[in-house]
Formats: structure tokens, C-alpha cells, sequence
């Protein structure tokens, strides 16, 4: 599954594992996340986050 880098702070959402604590399923697609997600670590939007690679 694809990985996603936040462009801020480094942080990797790795859609195997997802982000339970912020309300993001395991398995969860990167497309699939709420717009209204932000990173768990430095608070940036989604749209801060780019493919990995």
C-alpha cells in the first residue's frame, strides 16, 4: 500500500496501519481519509502530505 510523507514534519501515514487514535481505520486509503484529518504529530492538512517515493 502506498505511503504518505507530511511535508512539514516528516511524519508517514501508512495506510496499512491507518491512525485508530485520530478516528482512521486500518486499511484506510490515503483518498479515503477525511479532508478534515490533520497529522497526528505537527497538525498540518491534508493536503500538506505527498506520496512517498
Amino acid at each position: 500500500m502506498q505511503k504518505w510523507v507530511c511535508t512539514i514534519c516528516g511524519y508517514v501515514y501508512d495506510s496499512a496501519a491507518g491512525d485508530p487514535d485520530n478516528g482512521v481505520a486500518a486499511g484506510t486509503k490515503f483518498e479515503d481519509v477525511p479532508d478534515s484529518w490533520v497529522c497526528p504529530v505537527c497538525g498540518a492538512a491534508k493536503d500538506d502530505f505527498a506520496p512517498e517515493g
